[in-house]
């Protein structure tokens, strides 16, 4: 038996046992949430009164009444008008499958700005002949209402975009952006005064392969961002294609929909060289995933050992899982981690759920797959013959409520973050269908979006027609990025909708609980301290964070880290884990402000 099927065998072994425990403890924990009855007086568990099977155990609600978030749709009120892909649709795979958003302070005020990567049209033409509605748009922030200043900027793209990444690639303090696309890619310079100069050539970061989620870390330690792309799969338009069928997981569909008929494409990791020039190491060390039909790419420590790991997010085929050696090199451990799951993966969200000190993720699927959540064992302590902790993931999706609700929908971006302040990640899953209308295959199907409110410890509740009525009509979603936009300490998200308007959802959860945002900026680390993993002490409790991290499909969250402190109106310490490994820490830092804290230095700036 070759090498290669004594590992598939392993792996297979690996997954069924995986399957089987995680299925035992779900359903442990499903019978012991409707043994006990919860402590949490705002909690009410609710079945749907048809049960058919175990699985139907897992559905939980919250009564309305006791719902906390609250959101609003103010995107036209505030400024933010755009339509995404102004065309026609064609049952093509590259069309249907973007676009993203992406938060990012490009003009150095203080306030978040967003970006929106626009598909200019038809792949039957090229991108000029799109009219200007199909240019990418940058939405400058002024207090929490925008001005359109994409044509000022020079950042008016017409190309089939994909996603977006902002990244101090040259540490002058102002982020620049790189933008993924069916076609070239491109990497603008922010100049630091409101433009920005296209240097893809010049820097090496061309990638005109079907390129998806783009993701800038410091993996090396050396002080500069380095930059993963993922790429996708190798279409190739065909008119002979049209019309034709294919199956899709038992599914007939439009064979030029399918990615199952088109070969993967490897991913680049651009490797910066401190002088604006970057070279693709990825073969070279061990991250290229050239089985994988990549999506989307989390950087994070899986281990805690102070060097960014990589996760990717693979459609029809198995995830990628590498672990950072700490010398320059990765190596692949998809098999002993349990979390490279072969099925159709899109999105990611990273982050300490359960207070247990390392992380935690969430990974959104096509239909009828349901989302993974990938509980992080590493901090539980189990240990190898030889004494050493094993670093290993359980799928507690059902356990949790995230498995059966997402069965029906397709799962795209996704984060954690708090939105009512009381010190638990809450989740957003943006969905969206890749199957048509059957009355008309020009409109795609519409799902409706998800948010779940955090309730410790029974896990998520799916709140989002009771907390927006806005989200209780479905549309077709794709990217999305959350950020606090009008600075008032409840986090806001930006939703991109498939050839539709954006949704702009303003936090309005009334009584929110305190909160307090980390802005950071290296010196000896890359400027935007990406990586940097922040530990907030209030009481018994530590939560942990690390900037971009997270991974929401072909979209990027604002780099601010926001962390809620319940009660509590102050932070007992803050400590500071430097990229580079330094460390710096505050005493009793008072809430509802955000702070800004420069590596080495003794001062912090403060905005009430």
């Amino acid at each position: 038996m070759s090498d290669f099927r004594l590992l598939s065998k392993r792996y297979r072994l690996l997954i069924t046992w995986s399957v089987v425990l995680t299925m035992s403890m779900a359903a442990l924990g499903a019978l012991g949430l409707f043994a006990l009855r919860p402590k949490d007086p705002y909690l009410a568990l609710k079945t749907e009164g048809k049960i058919e099977g175990l699985t139907s155990r897992f559905e939980r609600k919250l009564d309305e009444e006791l719902v906390r978030l609250r959101f609003e749709e103010v995107a036209e009120d505030v400024g933010v008008r755009f339509r995404h892909f102004p065309a026609v649709r064609n049952s093509l795979l590259p069309e249907d499958m973007g676009s993203g958003v992406a938060w990012g302070d490009y003009d150095g005020d203080g306030d978040p700005d967003l970006l929106l990567v626009n598909f200019a049209g038809s792949i039957l033409n090229s991108p000029e002949q799109s009219g200007p509605e199909g240019a990418c748009a940058l939405f400058r922030n002024h207090g929490g209402r925008f001005e359109p200043v994409a044509a000022a900027a020079g950042l008016d793209l017409k190309l089939f975009g994909m996603g977006a990444s902002w990244g101090d690639f040259d540490n002058d303090g102002f982020p620049d952006l790189y933008i993924s696309a069916y076609g070239n890619n491109h990497l603008l310079l922010n100049n630091g005064d409101g433009t920005f100069v296209d240097v893809t050539d010049e820097a090496g970061v061309n990638d005109p392969r079907f390129s998806a989620s783009v993701a800038w870390a410091d993996y090396d330690r050396d002080g500069d961002l380095d930059l993963y792309v993922c790429n996708y799969v190798a279409f190739e338009y065909s008119e002979e294609d049209l019309g034709k069928l294919s199956k899709q997981y038992g599914e007939e569909i439009p064979f030029t929909i399918n990615p199952t008929v088109y070969p993967p494409q490897p991913n680049a990791l651009f490797q910066n060289d401190g002088r604006g020039h970057f070279r693709d190491v990825a073969d070279e060390v061990g991250v290229a995933d050239p089985k994988g039909k990549s999506l989307a790419v989390a950087w994070f420590d899986f281990d805690n050992d102070g060097w960014l790991d990589i996760y990717v997010a693979n459609d029809i085929s198995a995830n990628g899982v590498y672990r950072n050696r700490g010398d320059g090199t990765f190596e692949d451990i998809g098999a002993s981690s349990l979390a490279a799951d072969y099925r159709g993966a899109m999105g990611v969200a990273v982050g300490d759920f359960d207070l247990d000190r390392d992380m935690d993720m969430l990974v959104t699927h096509w239909l009828a797959q349901e989302n993974a959540f990938f509980v992080n064992m590493f901090s539980k302590g189990v240990v190898d013959k030889h004494g050493n902790r094993v670093l290993f993931f359980v799928d507690e999706s059902d356990r949790y409520g995230l498995g059966q609700i997402s069965i029906k929908p397709v799962g795209w971006a996704t984060s954690f973050v708090d939105f009512d302040n009381d010190g638990l990640l809450d989740l957003w899953v943006v969905n969206g269908d890749t199957l048509q209308v059957p009355s008309n295959p020009r409109l795609l199907r519409p799902q409706q979006m998800h948010l779940f409110e955090q309730r410790a410890p029974n896990g998520f509740f799916q709140v989002a027609a009771q907390a927006c009525p806005e989200l209780a009509e479905p549309f077709v979603g794709r990217g999305g990025a959350h950020a606090d936009f009008d600075g008032d300490g409840r986090v806001d998200l930006a939703v991109l909708v498939h050839s539709g308007q954006p949704k702009l959802l303003r936090n309005v959860t009334p009584h929110p609980e305190h909160w307090i945002q980390v802005r950071l900026v290296g010196s000896t680390a890359n400027r935007g301290a990406y990586g940097a993993r922040i530990e907030v002490t209030t009481g018994q409790r530590t939560q942990i964070c690390q900037v971009a991290s997270q991974a929401p499909y072909l979209s990027q969250n604002y780099q601010t880290i926001h962390v809620g402190l319940g009660q509590h109106n102050a932070a007992d310490r803050l400590t500071v884990i430097w990229p580079d490994g330094s460390r710096t820490t505050l005493e009793n830092v008072p809430a509802d402000r955000t702070i800004t804290l420069r590596q080495h230095a003794a001062v912090t700036t403060a905005t009430e």
